[in-house]
């Protein structure tokens, strides 16, 4: 089967022939459907050796979607057919965390050595995928998978940030998204759903402000050395109740960090490198710091609920396997507009 490839340290991603994997007890096979591409692959393939720990080589895919084409022996509730959306933060299943679905920050898995797919684990960008347990599958029902695998990150990442900052965010509250691609122009439809929230968004040029605007931004500005002045004129001086950081780099960390009310939450999800400075007197008095990773499955299960009820929406561009080196030079570029999907299967 073909699969795209991160094979050497320093070296662009590419599509090889490797063998369709073989099911084992308790496994299921996909046919994969869509896979989407996140600057989480961009940042790995761009750590110097000495810090990387993913394996080599890795098929490349943190985001997937498939049909159940083979199950393993004493798999249960999973037919041949079935269309699923694939949860991507492996854990041990068994810890604390994990019993109430939030694998995302299984306290086993670094020692046990269990990594999520297209970040330690063969991952989606391929013809077929293995997937270790069921339970990391979901149902995608009827909802296109191109339109919606990005879902599983891009949505579920923004909807376990906004979630905790929710009773933070009633009527007259306002709400900043810094960075309107992928995760943010996700992220203001969640905000927007969700709360009572004014949502002003940021970003670097027109183009994607003009996504956050057709997305349900009430205002979008230049994300610049004027930003945290403007902020605060539209909020009359008192800043942002929530901030929510896509990007994370250090000029947008320092925005987050300036711009929240008292009494606010920032919260960091981009994986820039940026870094905040907190104590008395560098930031609002009572403000929460926070910096999440992915979600539980049952927020999951919840993220696509919101897409069939028509709630959410994924800007995207479709790529075929052969042409997913070319989406990755384009999400270099920062040219997607919203997320680019790969199609394995056609």
């Amino acid at each position: 089967m073909k699969a795209l490839q991160y094979t050497k340290i320093g070296s662009k991603p590419e599509v090889v022939d490797i063998p369709i994997p073989t099911v084992g007890p308790g496994q299921v096979l996909l046919k994969v459907t869509a896979a989407g591409v996140c600057h989480s692959d961009e940042f790995i393939m761009g750590l110097p050796e000495d810090q990387y720990t993913y394996g080599l080589p890795l098929t490349l895919g943190h985001e997937g979607t498939g049909i159940v084409h083979e199950l393993g022996e004493g798999v249960q509730h999973l037919s041949v057919g079935d269309a699923v959306a694939v949860y991507g933060p492996w854990g041990c299943g068994r810890c604390h965390n994990c019993s109430e679905g939030k694998e995302n920050y299984c306290t086993n898995a670094a020692a046990e050595g269990i990594t999520p797919p297209g970040l330690g684990s063969p991952g989606s960008m391929a013809e077929y995928m293995l997937i270790d347990d069921p339970r990391h599958l979901v149902p995608l029902g009827d909802l296109d998978p191109a339109k919606n695998v990005s879902l599983t990150d891009a949505g579920l990442t923004p909807y376990h940030a906004i979630k905790q900052s929710l009773p933070k965010l009633g009527a007259g509250s306002t709400a900043v998204v810094i960075g309107t691609g992928g995760l943010g122009h996700v992220g203001i439809q969640i905000i927007r759903a969700l709360s009572g929230a004014t949502v002003i968004a940021l970003d670097v040029n027109d183009e994607k402000l003009a996504l956050a605007k057709e997305v349900g931004a009430h205002h979008a500005i230049l994300s610049d050395k004027n930003a945290v002045d403007t902020i605060k004129e539209l909020t009359d001086g008192l800043g942002a109740d929530a901030v929510f950081d896509f990007v994370g780099v250090q000029p947008t960390v320092d925005i987050a960090t300036a711009s929240v009310a008292t009494g606010g939450d920032v919260t960091i999800v981009g994986i820039g490198g940026g870094m905040a400075s907190v104590g008395f007197g560098t930031i609002a008095y009572d403000a929460a710091l926070r910096v999440p990773y992915w979600g539980s499955r049952g927020e999951l299960i919840e993220v696509l609920e919101m897409a069939k009820r028509g709630q959410l929406s994924v800007e995207i561009e479709t790529y075929s396997i052969d042409e997913g080196p070319k989406a990755y030079e384009r999400l270099h570029e920062g040219s997607i507009r919203g997320r680019a999907v790969i199609l394995p299967n056609g």
